[in-house]
């Protein structure tokens, strides 16, 4: 791609209100449940204690190596919902975070628990063992925490800690290492870079990616293969999807992020690469990435299992942090039609309904039989099957604060921006305000989106400029008109371009028809050959035993989805729209095997949005059924 023919600027969720509609109600059950939930389970588990430094050997809570991460993501979400809204007792136990940071630090800037007080003399002498990671969400969660208040703590101790790790990577080389094990920092520098302005820090970043797969140091640590840490081949030769999928995507957005500053084609032209190899070969239907357990990690092309699928949550949601990346450097509406596919499905998926609870892994089918069998073995005979219901807390919890500022920063994909043209990349109701260079124009969405395909957009400022309104893959047919008249309006690499000399009030409103797809995935997938499954505009729906309890899921024929109608339910106490149909079942019979005959019978089938699915009772769930 030649980067000189398209610049894209972002349209950041602070100038974003999200006022209704079903991003109004996530942010509000984030805001009032899961920010709550999320501290009291980490004070419960010791991590804010651990920030006193004081642990030794024989007290409970022996500090891990990224218990950090935890804590600076919960605060650098908490901090995006305090910069809509100022909550003192919020930035009181802030506060009281930040101030064990400043009293812990070392003099030379050093700030790591788990080295200050279990292995003091380990400090960057193994590169798999989080410490830069857990470094770039603490300059996210200080940037975050200043931007929402305008306290400099946290921000200070994160750069003189910054500082010391450009001391020791870029200019003496003295770690055992040269690049993090576990990639973070490169887009948490280029943050601190557009904050501070001190170019070392991009510099940082840049010798971070320049130096991946180029490093003989880093050769050595044989944490199951360098492909694992994406550190096989130098970033420019990369053209698949390797490794450790959160890594994997954490590199990538760091890559696409230098890619816009430094305007290289070379380097967008690999990112670009890999989402067409994530999106076209090793992404599930629900934008699920990382399908084995074996390293969280990608495998090979079309390898998609169901039942012991993996799809991180927080691999989703780096994902959609990549997509957001891609479309500033490309006019393409496939980069927000991944990213909505990842949003609506795995990444909602990983919180309950009621805000309290999480997923780690978003399997794609679950048998609880299987999984009864599978707890009753020994460790060593064991399978690695996700579990049936959410938790309050994991060992490894990076998800549910991940969760936190991801939806606390949900505004920032809603618009984007490239000289006179805003470009409406997923829809949500809300007022923007958007800055076109010598102007600021202020837009109102209304919308029931994912649900209703009807989208209002009304200008609240005059002026000549273009409204790139992205109409999705899944749209088979769409209407446009401005003041209720209906126009034709070029499309232009999946977008409606409208142009016009806007007056305060004008009105566009994007109709898509959302039908119900029948979907069947690339027979080369073998866990998909023969199947199919069910979507309604962004969203997959799936079969839960709750819903059909005297049918077995796997069982069921599906080959036509016109009997199938919308009916709103309620899902723990939630109301959502659910798809009532007929399919076909297979008749049973008493013996193990048969000569094959067709003997179906017609049955009633409840269909509910993946994400709501894990909310009742633990039970069979299917997202793929048989062909009929």
């Amino acid at each position: 791609m030649v980067m000189e023919k398209f610049e894209g600027k972002p349209v950041y969720f602070n100038d974003v209100s999200i006022t209704g509609g079903f991003w109004k109600e996530k942010y509000d059950m984030v805001k009032h449940v899961t920010i709550d939930a999320v501290y009291d389970r980490f004070d419960e588990t010791g991590r804010f204690d651990a920030l006193k430094c004081d642990w030794e050997e024989g007290m409970p809570h022996r500090p891990h190596i990224f218990w950090e991460s935890d804590i600076t993501k919960w605060i650098e979400g908490a901090a995006y919902f305090l910069q809509k809204e100022r909550d003192p007792k919020l930035e009181k136990k802030i506060d009281l975070l930040v101030d064990r940071m400043e009293k812990y630090q070392d003099q030379d800037g050093y700030l790591n628990v788990y080295f200050t007080v279990v292995e003091p003399e380990a400090r960057f002498q193994r590169r798999t063992d989080h410490e830069l990671y857990c470094a770039g969400h603490l300059v996210e969660g200080a940037i975050a925490y200043y931007h929402a208040t305008g306290k400099r703590k946290m921000l200070d101790v994160a750069i003189r800690y910054i500082d010391l790790i450009d001391r020791v990577f870029r200019v003496e080389h003295s770690a055992s290492f040269d690049t993090p094990g576990h990639e973070e920092i490169e887009l948490a520098l280029v943050k601190l870079y557009h904050e501070t302005g001190e170019e070392r820090y991009k510099l940082l970043a840049e010798y971070f990616v320049n130096t991946r797969g180029t490093s003989k140091r880093d050769a050595t640590y044989d944490f199951a293969d360098q492909e694992h840490m994406q550190s096989h081949v130098p970033v420019r030769d990369q053209k698949t999807a390797e490794g450790h999928s959160v890594r994997a995507l954490y590199l990538y957005s760091g890559m696409a992020d230098l890619a816009m500053e430094n305007r290289e084609d070379e380097l967008a032209d690999i990112c670009d690469t890999l989402f067409e190899n994530i999106t076209e070969k090793r992404m599930y239907i629900t934008g699920g990435i990382g399908s084995t357990c074996r390293g969280e990690s990608f495998t090979f092309d079309y390898d998609l299992p169901e039942y012991t699928s993996y799809n991180e949550t927080c691999a989703s949601i780096a994902l959609a942090l990549f997509c957001r990346r891609m479309w500033l450097i490309n006019e393409d509406s496939k980069y927000a039609d991944c990213a909505e596919r990842a949003i609506y499905n795995t990444v909602l998926g990983g919180v309950s309904l009621s805000g309290d609870e999480f997923f780690y892994e978003n399997p794609m089918a679950v048998d609880p039989k299987r999984v009864e069998f599978n707890e009753s073995r020994a460790n060593g005979l064991k399978e690695h099957l996700p579990i049936l219901k959410r938790v309050k807390v994991f060992d490894c919890s990076c998800c549910p604060p991940n969760v936190v500022r991801f939806v606390g920063s949900m505004g920032d994909f809603m618009y984007s921006v490239s000289g006179k043209t805003i470009y409406a990349q997923c829809y949500m109701e809300g007022d923007a305000e958007i800055s076109l260079g010598d102007k600021t124009v202020c837009l109102s969405q209304k919308t029931g989106y994912p649900f209703d395909g009807k989208i209002q957009i009304t200008t609240k400022t005059k002026g000549v400029y273009t409204l790139a309104l992205r109409i999705p893959e899944w749209c088979e047919g769409y209407e446009i008109t401005i003041n209720g008249k209906t126009v034709d309006a070029e499309v232009r690499n999946g977008f409606a371009m409208v142009t016009g000399e806007w007056e305060e009030g004008d009105q566009a409103v994007l109709n898509l028809a959302m039908e119900i797809r029948l979907m069947e995935g690339n027979p080369r997938s073998i866990n998909l050959c023969g199947k199919t499954a069910i979507m309604r505009g962004p969203l997959v729906y799936c079969g839960e035993k709750a819903d059909n309890p005297d049918v077995t899921l796997r069982n069921i024929r599906l080959g036509d989805v016109s009997s199938f109608t919308l009916e709103t339910r309620e899902i723990a106490g939630k109301k959502l729209p659910v798809m009532v149909g007929k399919a076909m079942e297979q008749k049973g019979f008493e013996t193990l095997y048969r000569p094959y005959k067709k003997d179906l019978k017609e049955i009633p089938l409840v269909l509910i949005p993946y994400f709501a699915w894990a909310n009742r009772e633990p039970g069979e769930m299917t997202v793929w059924f048989l062909e009929l």
